[in-house]
């Protein structure tokens, strides 16, 4: 594979490296490849029907004027100078624009992790040394980052666009992170002018407060459950086996007119509950899954088991593309 050239491909080990190339700090440099830290491969999708044969719907692409059906390899990229006005750009000609990112990530400089407004964050990528060689190199940046306990800001061309790239230290390896760039940003004060300036009493922020603690844990992401995706592998398996689907209650909201009285029953509510659930706190829970999601899942290809126990349930490895 040429380095920085884009592949999404899967393979019996794993997923393929999205981009190959030379990440570099000065002149300490090694060949690394970037993959995807994230997958949707698992969540239910769904494919669009005809509703009178239960037929897929097949998608052309077409010419806008004519109504003909246009090859792939008569498709070129445009860009809209005015209506019905277009500037076209050839694959040769981008591929020209030979930017150094497109092979190698240059690290500019370092931040601190706090500097970075989460809005600017795109999404996450692993980076690791390419091959046998260049461990040592890929160490020094390494140690380099944690030790100075900083975020390295670099740029790399994914998808024929040049992005920022944050990269951190995660064990062994490097998580990159993309990063939006200013004009991707929309600003707050377009939806907060509004927003009315309210006293807010110490008696109010007192109950807040005394809720905030009695809620206050640590970040687990296994206690968390995608209650969307576990209703629809449940609506799948009603209408396997023929049953009625009948619209639930949807629940109402209470409309607030006392919003003292409200905090008080709020924190009486959370003293209630934390004395039922006190004595478990020593155990954790294990993660719940829907009735029937095991064999819902196993008749969906490419799907993988959900995680009940790390040792009854090992899970299937994807041969899907990544998204």
């Amino acid at each position: 594979m040429n380095p920085g050239r884009l592949e999404t491909e899967f393979c019996v080990h794993g997923p393929r490296a999205n981009w190959k190339g030379f990440l570099r700090l000065s002149l300490v440099i090694c060949p690394v490849a970037l993959y995807p830290a994230t997958s949707e491969s698992e969540k239910i999708s769904f494919n669009q029907l005809n509703r009178q044969t239960g037929h897929r719907v097949k998608y052309l692409k077409v010419d806008a004027d004519t109504g003909d059906e246009v090859p792939n390899e008569d498709i070129v990229k445009g860009y809209e100078l005015k209506k019905g006005q277009f500037i076209e750009v050839t694959k040769e000609e981008l591929e020209e624009l030979a930017l150094e990112s497109t092979r190698t990530i240059e690290i500019d400089e370092f931040v601190d992790r706090s500097d970075i407004d989460p809005r600017y964050l795109i999404r996450p990528y692993y980076l690791r040394p390419d091959g046998k060689v260049g461990h040592d190199a890929f160490a020094v940046i390494r140690e380099t980052i944690r030790e100075m306990n900083k975020v390295a800001i670099g740029r790399v061309v994914l998808t024929n666009r040049e992005h920022i790239i944050a990269l951190e230290p995660m064990d062994k390896g490097l998580v990159g992170t993309l990063l939006r760039y200013p004009y991707e940003v929309r600003s707050e004060q377009e939806y907060f002018d509004e927003i009315q300036d309210v006293k807010v009493t110490k008696d109010m922020l007192d109950l807040a407060k005394h809720i905030v603690n009695q809620k206050a844990g640590t970040f687990d992401p296994e206690k968390f459950e995608d209650h969307y995706e576990s209703a629809l592998v449940e609506l799948i398996n009603e209408k396997r086996v023929g049953k009625i689907i009948r619209p639930k209650e949807r629940p109402k909201g209470e409309n607030v007119v006392d919003l003292m009285e409200a905090l008080r029953r709020s924190v009486g509510r959370e003293v209630s509950t934390e004395a039922v659930t006190a004595p478990k706190k020593s155990a954790k829970k294990p993660r719940k899954a829907v009735a029937g999601q095991k064999e819902m899942l196993m008749s969906i290809a490419g799907k993988k088991q959900p995680k009940e126990t790390k040792a009854k349930r090992p899970v299937a490895k994807s041969r899907r593309r990544s998204a």
